[in-house]
């Protein structure tokens, strides 16, 4: 039993939980990214838009794996894994500094890109001439891409040419497409169609990277 006295003079817990202030952890990280230099980051259309897009083409992977020629199962599947480490570059690039990651993220990005190479050689081995193309040309953007995260000032300082190089890419993409759909090939037009939308997502996600970076120097 408690002495009245002790209790007269006890702080009043309920009280004092019902008063105490919960910091809020969503501000100190946007706080935290105001101070790194970077954008606050919000789950908004745009996030779900780009997960629907991964999600689909996921959906398409796992169609060629089980459905396509040795070739395209490589080949999808090589590409979802470089458009992952794209994505966590360029949305997340901040996280993955230190050398253990940066080592692990190359490793990965350099067997994925031996798959692409070697999915296109079996593609000209096929004699399937518009999926050799539409590779080879895949592999010219993310060269092109690669230039653009890794020497951003050098892009900046040429970026109308750079433009004009991204838009003859756009254009090749977009040839491509149409021709599957004048092929009636209409789950490859498809496919296309998806990657060009992740290219412009990407695009878009190294264009952002490259103002943060403005913004914090």
């Amino acid at each position: 039993m408690v002495s009245g006295s002790y209790q007269r003079g006890r702080p009043d817990a309920t009280r004092d939980a019902r008063t105490m202030t919960v910091p809020n952890p969503g501000r100190f990280r946007v706080e935290e990214d105001l101070r790194g230099g970077r954008s606050p980051r919000k789950v908004g259309p745009v996030i779900w838009f780009k997960a629907a897009v991964f999600a689909l083409l996921v959906c398409n992977t796992t169609i060629f794996i089980f459905t396509g020629s040795v070739s395209d199962a490589l080949d999808a599947s090589a590409w979802l894994v470089l458009l992952a480490l794209f994505t966590l570059e360029t949305e997340f690039g901040d996280r993955f500094r230190d050398a253990r990651a940066t080592a692990a993220i190359r490793a990965v990005r350099l067997a994925a890109g031996a798959g692409v190479g070697a999915a296109a050689i079996g593609y000209f081995h096929e004699g399937e001439w518009l999926d050799a193309i539409n590779s080879s040309l895949w592999i010219a953007i993310v060269a092109w891409l690669e230039i653009q995260i890794r020497f951003a000032r050098a892009v900046a300082a040429h970026r109308a040419w750079f433009a004009a190089v991204g838009a003859t890419f756009y254009a090749g993409l977009g040839a491509i497409v149409l021709v599957w759909l004048w092929q009636r090939e209409w789950f490859d037009a498809y496919d296309a169609l998806l990657w060009l939308t992740a290219l412009v997502i990407i695009e878009l996600n190294v264009l952002q990277a490259s103002r943060d970076r403005k913004r914090a120097a």
